[in-house]
């Protein structure tokens, strides 16, 4: 399935997605935030705010085809 990831702030820049526009990716039927995450070579605890179709998410949502997942990583002390 497909599902569009786009990254904010230092993880658009140490990965291969970014903010400006959403990156499509494969991932396998059934798949998890958490699965996205590691299958993209991201550490999970460099992620602190998970967005799945505008909507705040955890790592352990399941995705489906065309969800859109943004992430945000801790900034300015969050």
């Amino acid at each position: 399935m497909k599902i569009n990831l786009k990254c904010f702030a230092d993880l658009a820049e140490r990965h291969d997605c970014d903010y400006r526009e959403a990156t499509e990716i494969n991932a396998s039927e059934g798949a998890t935030v958490a699965n996205v995450i590691r299958d993209n070579g991201i550490a999970e605890r460099d992620v602190k705010i998970i967005f799945v179709n505008g909507v705040l998410a955890s790592n352990d949502r399941r995705l489906g085809d065309g969800d859109r997942v943004t992430l945000v990583p801790s900034t300015g002390g969050m």
